[in-house]
């Protein structure tokens, strides 16, 4: 059956196109910037480093919660 979903999920070149370009390039953090939460446990790396204090405040009030 060609529209099978069995068949599609094993199909791995239409899993290769939900894949952004960037996450399939070597270094896919090297234009994203890293804050350091969690004191030092956690890393993430967001595009615009203005946010980086917005992320950390978010971050510590979803713990208090």
């Amino acid at each position: 059956m060609k529209g099978d979903m069995f068949d599609n999920r094993h199909n791995l070149f239409n899993y290769q196109k939900a894949i952004p370009k960037e996450k399939k390039e070597n270094g896919s953090t090297k234009d994203k910037f890293p804050v350091v939460l969690d004191d030092g446990k956690t890393i993430i790396f967001i595009s615009d480093k203005t946010k980086a204090r917005e992320v950390i405040e978010r971050y510590k009030n979803r713990l208090n919660h």
